[in-house]
């Protein structure tokens, strides 16, 4: 039995939101920018996307993670990992570390790891928090079904705003018919086109899906080798070392050296600092944001003044 658990932790996948925005706010062509041209569409749709997903899970303490870099651990290990990836659009590149400078001014702390995805800090901190607190994770990445358990959600940001997808174990196993542990085991057999590793070729996710309800796990596949119908026995023994590599990728590490106390991610709204980032960045228009997050004492208003 674990403690009763005290405040619900949001982390927040940082680039799946900041990509996210820029795809949703530049498919037609039009890119806002502030009035010294600089891009701003990709912070602009995060904010919308963030604040949105505050008001609905109502966190007690909110977490930032990044990306740090392409060069990771998992690239060490198989130098084709992620190098199908085409390049940030121009207009995105300025965008990475300005909104970063906007979410600490918010008051939220950004974590990220030189050699580790945005993902291992997640899997981490969720991993730590939620010993003692209902850890929610912000996504639109379905690998981190795999961090799911007993005090950890996964929400899944579908198409458009307020429009979520929330895992628990139940839904996980409902929906998919997997535990946690077998999402990697999933990826080790079918690989992951996204991230460009390939699993076992020939096997996809029906023979993937059914091979893990019959047998459980990778190691009871390969302990029952002897009992498969030969044509997948034998793309198995032939993809072996790929299978065990490619189950190393998709694993999400949960034991990184990042330490981010929850008293420093404490929600509580920087409202004048943000308000003076939003007056900077030309977003009068999301000023309402700030002027509507809720504290312990109900809606909060602040005086705007000429900020808007």
């Amino acid at each position: 039995m674990r403690a009763e658990t005290k405040g619900r932790v949001m982390l927040v996948d940082g680039m799946a939101l900041l990509f996210r925005a820029f795809y949703a706010t530049s498919y037609g062509g039009y890119i806002r920018k502030t009035k010294a041209g600089l891009p701003t569409n990709a912070v602009y749709g995060f904010l919308q996307y963030f604040f949105d997903a505050v008001s609905t899970f109502e966190p007690s303490h909110v977490v930032c993670c990044w990306d740090m870099g392409k060069g990771t651990f998992r690239t060490e290990k198989y130098d084709g990992y992620k190098s199908n990836r085409i390049e940030a659009p121009l207009e995105l590149i300025p965008q990475f570390d300005l909104v970063k400078d906007v979410v600490a001014e918010l008051g939220v702390p950004n974590i990220g790891l030189a050699g580790y995805e945005a993902d291992d800090c997640i899997g981490t901190l969720a991993s730590c928090y939620s010993e003692n607190s209902e850890v929610y994770i912000l996504t639109g990445d379905h690998d981190m079904l795999q961090l799911i358990d007993e005090n950890v959600k996964v929400v899944i940001m579908k198409k458009g705003r307020s429009n979520y997808k929330v895992y628990d174990l139940a839904e996980l196993l409902e929906e998919k018919g997997l535990t946690p542990r077998q999402v990697i085991d999933l990826k080790g057999f079918m690989g992951d086109t996204s991230d460009n590793y390939p699993g076992v070729k020939g096997i996809g996710e029906k023979t993937a899906l059914k091979l893990l309800t019959e047998y459980g796990t990778v190691e009871g596949v390969i302990e029952n080798l002897h009992l498969l119908p030969k044509g997948v026995r034998t793309k198995i023994e032939a993809d072996l070392d790929m299978l065990h590599l490619s189950r190393e990728l998709a694993e999400i590490r949960c034991d990184v050296p990042v330490v981010c106390q929850l008293t420093e991610a404490l929600w509580q709204l920087q409202r004048e600092t943000a308000a003076r980032k939003f007056q900077e960045l030309e977003f009068g228009s999301l000023m309402h944001l700030i002027a509507e997050v809720q504290d312990e004492r109900g809606i909060v208003q602040i005086e705007l003044g000429d900020l808007g």
